[in-house]
């Protein structure tokens, strides 16, 4: 299975904070799932901790993190 987690506002609109899911080949064929449909394109993803783009491969056991850009001054 992999572990989809959600931060900040993404709780909110996703309606999850955490999620298991099947594995898919990508983080992109995983983002392709229905319940991903509000997320934002500039989403900030990451995989084991690490930031990842839709490409990045999958395995069972993964973590995923959706989280929003973030800016700072």
């Amino acid at each position: 299975m992999i572990t989809v987690k959600c931060f900040a506002r993404y709780r909110a609109l996703l309606g999850f904070s955490d999620l298991a899911l099947p594995p898919a080949p990508t983080l992109g064929d995983l983002l392709a799932d229905p319940r991903f449909a509000d997320l934002p394109k500039d989403a900030l993803l990451a995989v084991n901790q690490s930031f990842a783009d839709r490409n990045a491969p999958l395995a069972d056991g993964d973590e995923v993190a959706l989280m929003p850009p973030v800016s700072g001054g």
